[in-house]
């Protein structure tokens, strides 16, 4: 490709059809191979997850559009000149060293992935045998007894039987199925350079895949055919296929990115490099996108089912369901729904532009979210509510600042997402449920950078510049304060993710600084909180990695996202 040659990029299929007079557009297939594999959040382990989940915007499942535009009249973008050369060169090279030292290191990463599955069985274990306490020695019991009894309890009580195997994976066949089948749009990933700065084409059915998944879990229990409380009852077994499954998909990641050629990135370690991924965009029939998959649909909505499980349950058991059981259930729909509405505007975050898919975001989503974020709902589902309920006021109170928050975070990562679309020409607003108007800014005020790019300093960024981290780090309290204080593994999440976020949002300063040098400066001037807008003591001044460690802890202890500046 020439220097002064546009980028390529594939077209939008109704644009495709508008231009050939053909009908719909079959052939999915893009410039990455396909491997055969379930592949955050936090980070997930970003969080959230998230994410974990970021990206969250608003949109009709079907693609409705109000077709807005923040561009020239015709509605598109200028482009811009760009050099996806020397990008290629500097954050996509076949080869590199960047890497080695994350995380501690091929010791460090090797640590995380037998521990972290080791801490799962550990908190399922205190959960359901130890009445939501810390395992620990009987009276006379010596280390080589208890931890011989630890793990006859994982081999009887938690066995990967038939009956988990099939539950897990006729789950995620089916959304899979979903993912290519059910209504959705298209939109265009950012230009990746080592691909020659082509845009891959998303699918985005993750709205009609939700509801529709609702509707059939419902259907299966009311007529007797699955009753959904056996997520809970069988949690234990559904956890260790869970684990399993991890493990196995990102072996078979790895192996397939080696053989097909398909590797970026590489750092020689394989430790290292099993850990963090070999291949950014792998595919399965041109049209799942793994990451995709993975960060959206199975850690929340596997959340979001535990839950409505969970309520099921108590209405058998006690013939209605606690209030407390209820708000888990209603945290869990509003976050599994905002990740399916704004599927569409989360691959333009970091994680869908640079990580490479490995055993950090396969097993993270694929086990570590949805099987050790949901303590909250394993101890009311385990627990009679007379011990953890809150008065009514505490909860109704709880539930309209949760929605107050809620708004806030919802658009927010909107007015940031829709603004990255706009930049590159999608001037459509989706409008699914719940629509706010002000997910949207019309021509918002924008710093300028000297590469020509812009800095959003409107709407909820122009009154902090991480606000959407506080709304995180609130639904993250609130879930385990629903619980109460007797069981230490409902706030498991919330401790997680406040060390995460901190670390997160140490990362994303410093690299927005270097990625923005001194138009990121000048948004510090601008806007000079950093998570909410109320206090000159969260300033930030300075460049010591101390000072913002010791301002975010101080933070963290009053109280998914992608990369603010990408």
């Amino acid at each position: 490709m020439d220097d002064d040659v546009p980028y390529d990029s594939t077209p939008e299929p109704d644009q495709f059809m508008k231009v050939t007079g053909t009908g719909l557009n079959h052939n999915h297939a893009t410039a990455t191979s396909s491997i055969i594999a379930h592949s955050h959040n936090n980070g997930h382990a970003n969080g959230h997850a998230n994410g974990h989940a970021n990206g969250h915007a608003n949109g009709h499942a079907n693609g409705h559009a109000n077709g807005y535009t923040n561009g020239s009249a015709n509605g598109k973008a200028e482009p811009t000149a760009w050099d996806w050369k020397h990008e290629a060169e500097k954050n996509f090279p076949p080869t590199t060293t960047h890497g080695l030292n994350e995380f501690g290191g091929a010791l460090g990463m090797g640590a995380m992935m037998i521990c972290f599955p080791a801490l799962m069985y550990y908190m399922w274990i205190g959960a359901t045998f130890y009445d939501g306490k810390f395992p620990s020695r009987a009276e006379g019991q010596s280390w080589a007894q208890f931890f011989t009894h630890m793990l006859d309890l994982i081999w009887t009580e938690a066995f990967p039987n038939n009956k988990a195997w099939q539950i897990y994976w006729f789950f995620g066949l089916v959304q899979m199925a979903f993912y290519m089948y059910m209504p959705g749009v298209y939109r265009k990933g950012k230009p990746l350079p080592h691909l020659g700065g082509k845009q891959l084409d998303y699918y985005c059915s993750a709205m009609w895949s939700f509801y529709s998944s609702i509707v059939i879990m419902l259907t299966l229990h009311f007529t007797g055919l699955f009753k959904m409380y056996t997520l809970v009852d069988e949690f234990g077994h559904i956890m260790s296929v869970a684990i399993i499954s991890g493990f196995l998909c990102s072996a078979i990641a790895f192996v397939s990115a080696r053989v097909r050629g398909a590797t970026v990135r590489m750092t020689g370690s394989p430790i290292v490099d099993f850990f963090l991924g070999s291949e950014l965009n792998p595919r399965l029939f041109g049209i799942i996108d793994f990451k995709m998959f993975l960060e959206v649909r199975i850690p929340w909505f596997i959340l979001f089912f535990l839950s409505l499980g969970t309520v099921l349950k108590q209405v058998e058991m006690y013939g209605k369901p606690s209030m407390e059981a209820i708000f888990l259930l209603f945290a869990h729909y509003l976050y599994a729904n905002a990740c399916a509405k704004g599927e569409h505007l989360i691959i333009t975050t970091w994680d869908m532009y640079y990580e490479k898919l490995g055993f950090m975001l396969i097993f993270w989503n694929m086990a570590g979210v949805p099987l050790s974020y949901c303590h909250c709902t394993l101890y009311i589902a385990s627990h009679n509510p007379s011990e953890y309920t809150w008065p009514s006021w505490f909860i109704a109170l709880l539930i309209v600042t949760y929605l107050g928050v809620y708004y806030i975070w919802d658009t927010t990562n909107s007015q940031k997402n829709q603004f990255r679309q706009e930049e590159r020409g999608v001037v459509e607003e989706r409008t699914t449920f719940p629509y706010f108007k002000y997910g949207r800014i019309a021509n918002p005020k924008t710093i300028t950078t000297k590469a020509g790019s812009k800095i959003l300093a409107d709407g909820w960024y122009g009154k902090a510049r991480k606000i959407h981290y506080t709304c995180d780090l609130f639904f993250a309290i609130s879930w385990g304060l629903i619980t109460g204080f007797n069981s230490p593994f409902p706030w498991f999440y919330s401790v997680f993710f406040c060390g995460m976020i901190i670390h997160r949002a140490i990362r994303d300063i410093q690299r927005c600084r270097q990625i923005y040098g001194e138009a990121w400066t000048e948004y510090e001037k601008q806007v000079p909180y950093l998570f909410i807008p109320v206090s000159s003591s969260l300033d930030v001044d300075g460049d010591l990695p101390l000072t913002y460690l010791g301002r975010l802890l101080s933070l963290a202890s009053q109280g998914h996202s992608s990369s603010r500046c990408l």
